[in-house]
């Protein structure tokens, strides 16, 4: 019922700059925290930024200085602004997000979108 979907991705230059975009839909009440992750060939998915529903923000050691996470509530999304692009960053990266939906009562369930690529090259 609830998705999230993604876009912004595609081919990014060292140096240089995308933003991703996370768009929630559906029957939803609430959306508390959201974040970004992100998983590189072979590797694990780990977080890259977090964003909590009072707007608190947290950054992996990795992307600190570069990437910026936030949110706009009124069209629920959450958006990851990335500059000073490595060919680190370069993975699948996908949104999530807890949501409340209508006549689920307090409880809060993490959705996961589908992902968007992002590749970092000259």
């Amino acid at each position: 019922q609830v998705q999230l979907v993604e876009s912004g991705g595609g081919l990014g230059q060292p140096g240089g700059s995308l933003r991703l975009s996370c768009a929630a839909s559906g029957g939803i009440f609430r959306i508390g925290d959201m974040g970004w992750y992100r998983q590189a060939p072979g590797k694990q998915r780990e977080v890259v930024a977090t964003i909590t529903a009072g707007g608190n923000t947290r950054y992996a050691d990795s992307v600190k200085g570069r990437f910026t996470i936030s949110r706009d509530n009124a069209k629920k999304t959450v958006y990851l602004q990335m500059n000073s692009l490595k060919p680190e960053d370069t993975a699948d990266y996908f949104c999530n997000a807890d949501v409340s939906v209508y006549g689920g009562g307090n409880t809060a369930y993490t959705y996961w979108g589908q992902g968007t690529q992002v590749t970092v090259s000259s």
